[in-house]
């Protein structure tokens, strides 16, 4: 089969973003060469980023390295070197052969490879940005300019993205900054969302908190529950010029596959998926 980069259906498209790099369900997380084959294909990929003891980033989702790796203890009181020695866990945690990259030992490897003019790599920054200092803000911007062009920069905190991504500021090559993207949902956000129902209100307040993001992630049960309560929240954003991607089917099934086809009705430009290959099965057309 193809590889799973978009889904179609009575129409309407949606790209697949493979969650956590993965193509399918039984991948493990986070591995340079499924990201490669991402950025070769023209697919939409996720990274998640921390920050590490030497002011860098690592590519991993949690703070603490036992889950993920075959580490311990936080990211942030390993330097860059010791996190290079570590490797990845599979789904079972079973240690893998794949080692723990660096944002820069990444994005060297995607310019080292052929990517894919549709090719996008989000990276998820995981943090706020409180730990964000001079260093790793610079270390940072000298790991993604060079495959700048092909990355979109997300986290919760606007904050953080604009440090890193020096928002505001002028460049001689514009090109060498990421695209930028807004997730809304914190916890706390859906909170008061629920007790308020302005929902309107929630878009406005996206809108302004991340005026640059082209791309907003929402949760795809917000955007289910706003629907059946009379509110198109994908509808909203896209009048606002704004692209949405539903966050995260983690396979597809009985449970699930309704829900991918009222997104898709909705409109939604994107879904994240922990199985990218069986929800493109699932959609062939």
């Amino acid at each position: 089969m193809s590889a799973p980069v978009s889904i179609t259906q009575n129409g309407r498209t949606a790209m697949l973003k493979w969650h956590r790099a993965r193509r399918c369900l039984s991948d493990p997380v986070f591995t340079g060469r499924r990201v490669i084959e991402a950025m070769t294909v023209g697919a939409s990929i996720e990274v998640d980023l921390v920050v590490t003891g030497d002011n860098g980033f690592a590519v991993l989702h949690n703070l603490e390295l036992s889950e993920e790796t075959t580490g311990s203890g936080l990211v942030s009181e390993l330097g860059d070197d010791a996190l290079r020695q570590l490797y990845l866990r599979d789904n079972t945690g079973a240690p893998t052969d794949q080692p723990v990259m660096l944002l820069g030992d990444l994005c060297r490897l995607m310019a080292a490879g052929s990517i894919h003019s549709d090719a996008l790599l989000q990276l998820d920054y995981k943090q706020d940005e409180t730990v964000l200092n001079d260093a790793a803000i610079r270390n940072f911007r000298e790991a993604t300019a060079p495959v700048a062009s092909n990355l979109i920069l997300s986290s919760g905190s606007a904050r953080a993205v604009d440090l890193l991504a020096g928002l505001g500021e002028t460049t001689d090559n514009p090109s060498q900054k990421p695209r930028i993207g807004y997730d809304p949902c914190s916890e706390e956000t859906i909170t008061a969302l629920q007790q308020t129902a302005d929902y309107r209100g929630f878009v406005d307040t996206a809108l302004a908190t991340s005026p640059d993001a082209e791309m907003i992630y929402l949760a795809w049960q917000l955007v289910i529950e706003l629907d059946r309560e009379g509110f198109d929240v994908i509808g909203a954003f896209h009048d606002a010029g704004r692209r949405v991607d539903a966050w995260t089917i983690r396979t597809v099934n009985d449970d699930t596959r309704p829900i991918i086809e009222r997104l898709l009705e909705l409109r939604v430009d994107q879904i994240t998926t922990d199985d990218p290959q069986g929800v493109a099965s699932a959609f062939a057309i």
